[in-house]
């Protein structure tokens, strides 16, 4: 089986302007710089069949490169206990619409539509069930309200394989598909 997800991987002078952010909270589990991306669709686990059909069907779709900026942070949460910290992105219209471009192809090949709203956003921290209500994570949220960046583009869609490991997840490039031109 092959565990899959679409993704968008930030410029690295975005991703060096991210580390510098991540900190703070002492439950957290950072992000590498390799594991910093703005997911377009996970796919989850499929067949090798599937895995080739994905890949064929994403080489197929074109679209402008969206450009975009960093714009404040945030948290996910699970019943009522925060377990993501994130950095937003904006303008969301361009990544809306190449989310739905992505969701519409896999479709197309037999996958299940995306049921959950979307939400474009790059990863910077997971936290575990034993971390409970902390202030930390509140101190870190206002610290980096303000988080912005210039406006970079995104130039490539990249199908991506997880492994999931001990310490974390591990994620390889599986294929590249330029946007623009």
């Amino acid at each position: 089986m092959h565990r899959l997800f679409v993704a968008l991987r930030p410029p690295p002078a975005i991703r060096d302007a991210l580390a510098l952010v991540m900190g703070g909270v002492p439950a957290a589990r950072w992000q590498d710089d390799d594991q910093l991306h703005l997911t377009l669709r996970y796919i989850g686990e499929v067949e090798r069949p599937v895995a080739e059909d994905v890949a064929l069907a994403l080489g197929q779709l074109h679209g402008p490169a969206p450009v975009v900026a960093l714009a404040g942070v945030g948290a996910f949460d699970k019943q009522g206990r925060v377990d993501t910290l994130w950095a937003g992105v904006a303008p969301h219209d361009a990544l809306a619409t190449l989310h739905k471009k992505v969701d519409q192809a896999l479709v197309r090949i037999g996958l299940a539509p995306e049921r959950r709203a979307y939400l474009p956003h790059i990863t910077l921290a997971r936290l575990p069930r034993s971390a409970g209500v902390d202030p930390a994570i509140a101190r870190w949220q206002a610290e980096h309200a303000a988080l912005a960046s210039a406006p970079f583009q995104l130039d490539a869609m990249i199908l991506y394989e997880s492994h999931l490991g001990r310490d974390r997840a591990h994620y390889a490039p599986v294929a590249r598909f330029p946007l623009g031109g």
